[in-house]
């Protein structure tokens, strides 16, 4: 059904977002103008003018739907009829388990397709600040690289002080992966802050000797490097990454967030640790913990060994590893409704890593939900969005208020992107034993459990694409 008696729905933005939320518009039934400022004006990044250019990796990481939250992303997407991921399969490489992509060609598969669209008409100008006000339903998909005239105008309209910003982003960490036999819960001084119980920390305690070599491993850790283009962006919050703290001293992080004063070790309390690391919940579901003040930019491979070396975390499962990079991202949580709508201007309507979401699948995931809404919002009818057991619907309760949110000493915010994982799917019980009635233990328990939420997630899923647009009436 063409819905060519209605104004159209405005997409700023030709990235994974944008070119996903155009297309489920259409798809839909309405008609869109896409709004893309490549080539008329370039980016720092992007090196061609075609849509859905890929600027980093060209994987789309695991493809598993059974053990993989990024995998079960993929699979919803396929099934609500996703142009990206219909082009990434188009135009795979061999990668493994993992889909990747021959970017050029996916990119001009997501181009053709929607330059082909009678629905879809592609503008290639800039939108300098705010949209025209008569642009009543308005999905912004701009990405980490908005146009600086564009986040001045959003700044100003939300009262932030900062969009874009160096993330010094600490890791997190899947709780279950914690060993309580050398970690315990204790607040630095059982003190119960608003909604705490006195213990709402995880400690994991350090000796002397490897306090002295876990500085050492960090001071000897490989860095990464900033792009040209992010050089003059400031820290997020003024936040320094954990190896530079340390440069200033050997002792400077044991007066700073490795201080053990206030705690004692609940497994010996007779010997008073050296430094403690807390790790403080960082989901509402209690599944996720972040390193608290660990902020980085030492390299993946050499944060896991790094960490790993902490008592407590030998084992360690990472939901997302630190990070340093530039990204313009709202504080959602605070300022977008349940429809990704802009609290203080309704008729925006955000999407993609603008939102607070990490990854190609990911951006792509909110792109498609934005379009859906925004479709249902055009033709009258009451748009849900998906449940929260499944992969796409776990990322929305996140950007909209699954994070909690722990302010610095400034006031400032604390919410940042995310990845998919299982860490933000609420929890399930999977089955205890395998086919013979031996008890699962170990990783085998962690698989089964992994496997129920997908299939969780599938179902659910599939629930929502059958009933996911109804008459406001019904």
């Amino acid at each position: 059904m063409a819905d060519t008696g209605k104004t159209p729905v405005h997409v700023i933005g030709g990235g994974l977002a944008g070119s996903e939320a155009a297309w489920a518009l259409a798809r839909a039934g309405v008609r869109v103008v896409l709004h893309e400022m490549r080539p008329q004006r370039t980016t720092d990044a992007h090196r061609t003018g075609g849509l859905a250019e890929l600027v980093c990796s060209n994987s789309f990481r695991s493809d598993d739907a059974h053990n993989n939250a990024v995998g079960v992303l993929h699979e919803e997407l396929r099934r609500a009829g996703s142009l990206i991921l219909r082009a990434a399969d188009a135009n795979k490489v061999p990668a493994g388990g993992a889909l990747a992509v021959d970017r050029d060609g996916f990119s001009d598969h997501v181009t053709n397709a929607l330059e082909n669209e009678p629905l879809i008409s592609i503008n290639r100008e800039e939108v300098a600040g705010l949209p025209p006000a008569e642009w009543d339903n308005v999905i912004v998909a701009t990405g980490p690289l908005t146009s600086p005239s564009l986040a001045q105008a959003i700044k100003t309209l939300t009262g932030e002080d900062e969009l874009a910003f160096f993330d010094a982003i600490a890791p997190i960490v899947h709780k279950d992966s914690i060993d309580f036999s050398k970690a315990w819960y204790q607040s630095r001084y059982d003190r119960a802050g608003t909604g705490g119980s006195g213990a709402d920390y995880i400690n994991c305690p350090l000796s002397e000797a490897q306090y002295q070599a876990f500085i050492e491993a960090l001071l000897a850790g490989e860095k990464s490097d900033f792009h040209d283009w992010e050089k003059s962006t400031p820290y997020f919050d003024g936040c320094l990454p954990i190896e530079v703290m340390a440069q200033r001293g050997v002792q400077t992080l044991r007066f700073g967030p490795m201080k053990p004063v206030g705690l004692t070790n609940a497994h010996e309390p007779d010997i008073k640790p050296h430094a403690i690391v807390q790790l403080r919940q960082d989901n509402a579901l209690g599944t996720l913990y972040n390193m608290v003040g660990f902020q980085t930019k030492l390299k993946y491979g050499d944060q896991i060994r790094i960490f790993r070396m902490i008592p407590g975390l030998e084992h360690a499962q990472f939901a997302r590893l630190g990070g340093l990079h530039r990204n313009t991202f709202l504080n959602s949580p605070a300022l977008l409704d349940g429809q990704l709508r802009l609290k203080a201007q309704p008729r925006l309507r955000f999407a993609g890593q603008i939102t607070g979401v990490e990854g190609y699948v990911e951006s792509t995931a909110i792109g498609l939900v934005a379009g859906r809404l925004a479709a249902g919002q055009r033709l009258g009818l009451a748009a849900t969005p998906p449940p929260p057991t499944t992969a796409t619907g776990a990322l929305l309760a996140h950007i909209l208020g699954g994070h909690i949110s722990h302010s610095s000493s400034s006031g400032s915010r604390s919410f940042q992107p995310m990845n998919v994982n299982f860490g933000l799917f609420p929890p399930i019980e999977a089955r205890a034993k395998d086919e013979t009635g031996q008890r699962l233990r170990g990783r085998s328990r962690k698989q089964a459990r992994r496997q129920a939420l997908a299939r969780r997630a599938l179902r659910d899923f599939g629930h929502w694409l059958d009933g996911a647009v109804r008459t406001a009436a019904e």
